[in-house]
């Protein structure tokens, strides 16, 4: 009996594989053991961080000043100030930020570069001015590039671009009626955005197609009776980061963009002057399905100060999710040399469109602390790690 069950159990599992190889045949469809697992890509860790660097002075007296004098006085105490904040000191802090963080990508803003000529002109404001403020004084990509470069750090600027570029008299003797115009010097500020690019990255990390690009909406204070833009935009590139190698290598794409929305426009206005620049960014660079967005936005989370968050508010709508941590403020604040200082709000973001493509692993803020008696800017960095998806 035992005997007659086992041999018409051996019969139906012998019709069965013949079955199964029919299927087979027929459909194509072959079960590997462990397919799945060969062709499911691991996420690609890929760190980021913004840093503005503090252009080194407080530009609002200049910017609200009702008369000439005024106007040069406040020039001659904002060329003051930036000797005072010593962004050769400051760019070792920063430096040693990336050193501790070694981010793959970094954007910059306020990237300063001040010039003088001791013979003093009018106001002059690019691109088509006629310059004459051509020796360097501090060129703030430069001193922090000696730095990286002192810690055998490997990073190259990917895109720079110019943003508000303006030089006029200043005042530095206290007599109006000396010197040329109101002034016996003549000081440029160039601003600049820059893409860093970790060139010793632990992710194989390419880009290609920088690109930048001006704001339509801008910012334009009447000075003494002149109308000067301050030009602001954005600079991007494509990367694509690879972790891995052979049949287990994983290789994602995405965009970078980096800015710098307006600083002192009436928050009031709907939409303010940042919000349109937000909406600007979201309908340039910053429209391809898989890009990660960060600069100094200027613009609060929901529900701190009516009016600031709106350019925040905007790339929210917009799809994109905030992969910084909210609690953490990142600015600002006015005494460098203070012991201690207090950040109380962020604007300061990292932003992405990709859904759960994209996991927050960490995000911290960065420079917190004064590094020989002076903070690394006015402004806290923002460092996020992102697990990216294919």
């Amino acid at each position: 009996m035992s005997h007659t069950i086992a041999v018409g159990g051996t019969r139906r599992r012998a019709w069965a594989v013949a079955a199964l190889a029919s299927i087979v045949a027929v459909t194509g469809l072959v079960a590997v053991p462990g397919a799945d697992a060969k062709t499911k890509k691991k996420p690609v860790p890929v760190k980021v961080m913004t840093r503005n660097l503090f252009l080194g002075a407080d530009l609002g007296p200049a910017l609200n000043a009702t008369t000439f004098n005024e106007f040069t006085a406040a020039n001659a105490a904002i060329l003051a100030e930036v000797d005072k904040t010593n962004f050769p000191l400051r760019a070792v802090g920063l430096a040693g930020e990336l050193a501790q963080k070694k981010p793959d990508l970094v954007g910059l803003q306020e990237v300063a570069w001040w010039r003088t000529n001791p013979t003093p002109g009018g106001p002059q404001q690019g691109p088509n001015g006629q310059f004459t403020a051509t020796t360097t004084r501090y060129d703030f990509l430069a001193l922090l590039q000696a730095e990286l470069d002192k810690r055998g750090l490997n990073y190259t600027v990917a895109v720079e671009k110019v943003e508000f570029d303006f030089e006029a008299p200043a005042d530095t003797d206290g007599d109006p009626n000396t010197g040329i115009a109101g002034g016996d010097i003549q000081g440029r500020l160039t601003m600049r955005d820059v893409i860093l690019v970790n060139e010793d990255s632990k992710v194989n990390l390419k880009v290609k197609n920088p690109t930048s690009g001006t704001f339509a909406s801008l910012f334009t204070p009447n000075i003494s009776g002149i109308d000067v833009p301050v030009t602001r935009g954005w600079t991007a590139v494509d990367a694509t980061a690879t972790k891995g190698k052979g049949k287990k290598q994983s290789k994602v794409k995405f965009r970078f963009v980096n800015s710098h929305f307006e600083a002192f426009d009436d928050e009031t206005q709907r939409p303010s002057i940042r919000a349109q620049q937000a909406a600007e960014l979201l309908a340039g660079p910053a429209s391809p399905k898989r890009t990660i967005i960060l600069g100094d936005f200027n613009s609060n989370v929901p529900g701190v100060q009516a009016g600031d968050e709106q350019a925040y508010q905007t790339l929210l709508d917009a799809g994109f999710e905030d992969r910084t941590v909210n609690d953490d403020a990142t600015c600002c604040i006015n005494d460098l040399f203070a012991p201690t200082n207090t950040f109380d709000h962020q604007v300061d973001h990292v932003m992405t469109n990709m859904g759960k493509k994209v996991k927050l692993v960490n995000s911290e803020g960065t420079g917190k602390t004064p590094v020989s008696g002076i903070y690394n800017s006015d402004h806290a960095g923002v460092f996020s790690t992102l697990k990216i998806s294919k």
